[in-house]
């Protein structure tokens, strides 16, 4: 009998100790490049059922393709904010990618319209909350009526109310360029390779992309109140198409990142960038810098590597190293420089903050006291 309760002992230290490596794999940072996939709604949140179909269905099983396909490549990581009919609130879905320290997230959805509409349509975080833009938003975001305790989690935060989604946090706002990048390559893939009609990349206040820290997007792989498009969208055939056009876009955008070193630019925009004497905005204990590349080739973090950009650090990562141009409190500053190395053809590059040496969070860093 003692034998019998040694035995269980172990077993539960090793079910104990499985747990907390299973919970610190999703949550610590990985040294790959993290996707965050997330269906749309599930649960008692069923999302549109224009003609019959689940939006709920069909978003899960489209989102479970592209991860299925991603995880091939060895250098990424794919993490989903559901793999089953369960309900997620929206803010537990920014969560999710938040605590992953995620490169990207994708929320694919399905589209409804009064009218027999039809196409894809990729929203990433916008004001322009004004017609179509602002019907996508609001229905979307009534989704925090389904939840408990959504008085609390969203500061009284109203989905009618077009004053209501103006805001957007400072921390989003440097990455609403590098969402548009990747929004841009899904849509030209749905028409290019899904042969879809297309309805373009747009802007709205959406509550599951406004409070992550990372390039976002929301895809409406199409509409299920259109006939011939919802009738697609349920098929098997349909929904692999547009699983492998959303596949492609991120791994473009990743390649594209990754080969962002010294004469592989793909140099878009040849504008200078205006450099404004703006007021110093010092935030005491933190340290931004702009991470302009990230390559599995170790260059020497020298100026000449770099078009001529200026403090050009480099951190390991798994793999890959990363670089970066600058080191500075002042976010005005770092905006700066952030401008500079877009007009040397780092279209890519991006904000990051340290404190105490340790990446954290844009949000965490702009809500520490300002000088």
């Amino acid at each position: 009998m003692q034998t019998t309760h040694k035995y269980r002992i172990v077993l539960l230290l090793l079910t104990f100790i499985s747990t907390l490596t299973s919970h610190n794999s999703l949550f610590a940072q990985s040294d790959k490049f993290v996707v965050v996939l997330d269906a749309g709604h599930g649960g008692h949140d069923s999302g549109n059922v224009g003609n019959g179909h689940s939006e709920k269905n069909i978003a899960l099983k489209v989102t479970l393709e592209v991860g299925k396909a991603l995880a091939k490549n060895p250098d990424i990581k794919v993490i989903y904010t559901r793999k089953t009919d369960v309900f997620v609130e929206l803010f537990e879905r920014a969560n999710i990618a938040n605590k992953a320290d995620a490169d990207l997230f994708v929320s694919i959805h399905c589209n409804a319209h009064s009218s027999q509409a039809s196409g894809t349509e990729t929203f990433v975080l916008g004001e322009k909350n004004t017609g179509r833009n602002f019907d996508v938003a609001k229905r979307e975001n009534e989704v925090i009526f389904l939840e408990d305790n959504y008085k609390e989690n969203y500061a009284g935060f109203d989905p009618s109310s077009p004053e209501s989604t103006i805001a957007i946090g400072i921390e989003q706002e440097v990455y609403v360029e590098q969402s548009i990048v990747l929004a841009r390559k899904i849509e030209d893939n749905f028409i290019n390779k899904a042969k879809r009609k297309s309805r373009g990349l747009k802007q709205a206040s959406l509550l599951v992309i406004r409070n992550t820290y990372m390039p976002s997007v929301l895809v409406e792989v199409g509409f299920l109140t259109n006939k011939s498009e919802g009738s697609f969208l349920n098929t098997k055939a349909g929904q692999t198409k547009m699983a492998h056009a959303i596949k492609v876009a991120v791994l473009d955008y990743k390649n594209e990142l990754d080969q962002n070193v010294g004469s592989h630019i793909l140099t878009g925009q040849n504008e200078t960038a205006v450099l404004e004497d703006l007021t110093p905005r010092i935030y005491n204990g933190i340290t931004f810098k702009v991470q302009i590349a990230a390559s599995s080739r170790a260059l020497e973090a020298k100026s000449y590597n770099f078009k001529g950009l200026a403090d050009i650090s480099r951190e390991k990562a798994g793999n890959l190293y990363k670089y970066y141009s600058g080191e500075t409190s002042d976010f005005n500053k770092v905006k700066q420089l952030q401008d500079e190395a877009k007009s040397k053809g780092y279209s890519g590059a991006f904000i990051v903050a340290y404190k105490g040496g340790k990446r954290i969070s844009m949000t965490e860093a702009l809500k520490s006291t300002k000088d």
